[in-house]
């Protein structure tokens, strides 16, 4: 067995998420007693999940509600069939065609209105939570110590406030925020700023 290969698979985030099937299950725990490497994956996944967690509640009440229900969307769509994927890490590099396979799916549409934001989960590993997001009109302030956030600018435009420095975003442009540093998003355009958001374990 290529045990790189099942790592990758998304069993092991199924299996902390009560997802996985018994026989899923079974095989990881047997898999388990010949690769000690598993053990180590599954203790990383769960922490990556309970730091994930833990960053929910920290967050101001605006952005409480929608990580929430992107959180359950995608647990959802997971018991319903939907095979895990890995998105590729957002970089300078990064470009739309990069995640033309989730963008253009009819369920990652903007179905409703919504408050202040809204996202769709596409990705989660142990390292990294890979989200399309809509803004209409701000993220409010906030500080990552244990995750690096990404942004990739699909739609729309806004400003990004890291410490006192503002960044100017418009479709194509990419930014990573630094640890430790206040940040917030202030949309500048008339439309809903839609783009990809990446929180990588740090």
């Amino acid at each position: 067995m290529n045990i790189q290969e099942y790592i990758k698979s998304g069993v092991i985030e199924n299996y902390i998420l009560g997802l996985a099937t018994d026989e899923e299950a079974d095989e990881l725990k047997q898999l388990c007693t010949k690769y000690p490497e598993l053990i180590d994956e599954i203790t990383r996944a769960e922490e990556m999940l309970m730091k994930y967690s833990e960053s929910l509640t920290d967050l101001p009440d605006p952005t409480i509600k929608p990580f929430l229900l992107t959180t359950i969307d995608y647990t959802e769509r997971m018991k319903k069939g939907e095979v895990p994927a890995s998105p590729p890490i957002l970089n300078e590099n990064s470009t739309e065609a990069d995640y033309a396979m989730w963008i253009n799916r009819a369920d990652m549409a903007l179905e409703d209105d919504f408050e202040e934001m809204h996202a769709k989960i596409i990705g989660y590993t142990p390292e990294a939570i890979t989200a399309i997001a809509w803004i209409k009109n701000m993220a409010p302030t906030e500080e990552h110590k244990n995750e690096h956030e990404k942004f990739f600018i699909l739609e729309g435009t806004c400003d990004i406030f890291i410490g006192d420095t503002v960044h100017h975003l418009k479709p194509g442009d990419y930014l990573a925020i630094p640890l430790y540093v206040d940040h917030k998003v202030v949309v500048t355009s008339k439309n809903p700023c839609k783009l990809i958001l990446q929180r990588v374990a740090a």
